[in-house]
């Protein structure tokens, strides 16, 4: 039984995902030159809305292109549909329509029909600040493969292409994992692999499911993507997501896949110190998408049954200190009674000593409180952890102030 559809945000997310491998393929992106990713499939960026900078304020410029980047429909009329209002623009030698003075907040469609197919964008707002570039991509029916998707299936073998891509998102002690998988069958009749196309998912994956517009030959069961065959001529999208946890900053992956690998592709989200690395990834590089940074590496191929291998530093967390702090604390307390009721006699110097040691930490613990209040005015810690930290330290001063004013420090003595 396929697993529950993913949810709103990491349907979000995918989108923004193609928008990255969108700079990532362009020729006029910074990052499409030395050592880049390999084309993606233009359809699957189709309609998406990408916010940018470097276009007017309130504007939108749309390419239409046949295929591929290097196939521009010039002089085609494109509809964009503005709130109440339908405007239209012509493309111009590169493709584009673009549409300037759009009211802020209003939603819009961009449309276009080439070749009696109907090409239609998704609805967004008209950005305040900034503009939306997006593509309309028309199916290029002269390079479609002669298939016969009916005739019986044969033995045959599928690759993951170089437009695959595994994706990483940090969170807060986690890190959101997303196999976006292209499976290639070259054939021209549907072919069954000689084993079941089945891989278990890394050690620690929670809440796997898959996404979106996953072919429905895929299902996700106990950790377990697995894809039926026969696998039909052409290509077979699945898209599964997970989450690994950490408590410390780190995360790791070690995957086994069932087929070849084209070429090894890496999205990491970067998120303060986030970095990774991978001995299957021989470049990487940041790159800008969409207001964020992300980190974009590549490799060669990975021949199936090889683990790929992945590890993620840098993932914002929160640090174990102040509750291994406020356990020694207690600890040391209640050793300080223990020993206390086997003591003879009240020793005067112990009580002293152990009064001095009482008020050192009261006065340590000030000092990290103040020195929170100012990171936190500063900037240098958000609300969820200061408040955190704060609620410990006052309970730590709490047990010190009580342990020198209700007469522990005698007892302990």
């Amino acid at each position: 039984m396929t697993a529950p559809r993913v949810s709103p945000r990491r349907t979000r997310l995918a989108g923004l995902v193609l928008g990255v491998l969108a700079l990532c393929g362009a020729p006029d992106a910074a990052l499409a030159q030395g050592g880049g990713f390999a084309m993606p499939d233009m359809k699957q960026m189709s309609g998406i809305p990408r916010p940018v900078t470097d276009l007017p304020d309130r504007a939108i410029s749309v390419r239409v292109i046949r295929g591929d980047l290097s196939n521009n429909i010039t002089n085609h009329p494109v509809q964009l549909r503005v709130g109440a209002k339908t405007l239209t623009v012509k493309t111009d030698e590169s493709g584009r329509a673009e549409f300037k003075d759009l009211t802020a907040g209003e939603p819009a469609t961009a449309i276009a029909d080439v070749d009696g197919e109907h090409l239609e964008s998704q609805q967004f707002p008209v950005p305040e600040r900034g503009g939306v570039r997006l593509m309309l991509v028309a199916t290029d029916k002269s390079k479609a493969p002669a298939t016969e998707p009916n005739a019986a299936p044969v033995s045959g073998q599928v690759v993951i292409t170089n437009e695959s891509r595994i994706v990483m998102q940090p969170t807060e002690e986690a890190i959101d994992v997303y196999y976006l998988l292209d499976v290639s069958n070259s054939a021209r009749v549907p072919v069954n692999p000689p084993k079941m196309f089945a891989f278990d998912l890394p050690k620690g994956a929670q809440s796997a499911t898959l996404m979106e517009g996953s072919s429905p030959l895929a299902a996700v069961q106990k950790n377990r993507l697995s894809i039926a065959g026969p696998f039909p001529p052409g290509h077979t999208f699945v898209q599964v997501a997970f989450e690994l946890p950490s408590t410390d900053g780190t995360a790791s992956i070690s995957q086994i896949f069932p087929a070849n690998i084209e070429q090894f592709g890496v999205v990491v989200k970067k998120v303060g110190e986030t970095a990774f690395t991978s001995p299957q990834v021989a470049n990487q590089r940041d790159m800008p998408a969409d207001g964020e940074m992300y980190i974009a590496g590549s490799g060669g191929a990975v021949a199936a049954g090889t683990p790929v291998q992945l590890n993620v530093t840098g993932i914002p967390h929160h640090s174990a200190a102040p509750r291994w702090i406020a356990l020694t604390l207690a600890l040391a307390i209640l050793g300080f009674g223990a020993w206390a009721s086997t003591s003879p006699e009240d020793d005067a110097a112990a009580v002293a000593a152990e009064r001095k040691r009482l008020a050192a930490k009261r006065d340590r613990m000030l000092n990290d409180l103040v020195r929170l209040e100012q990171d936190r005015r500063s900037g240098k810690v958000d609300d969820r952890r200061y408040a955190a930290r704060r609620e410990e330290l006052v309970a730590g001063l709490e047990q010190v102030y009580g342990a020198l004013d209700g007469g522990d420090a005698e007892r302990a003595a």
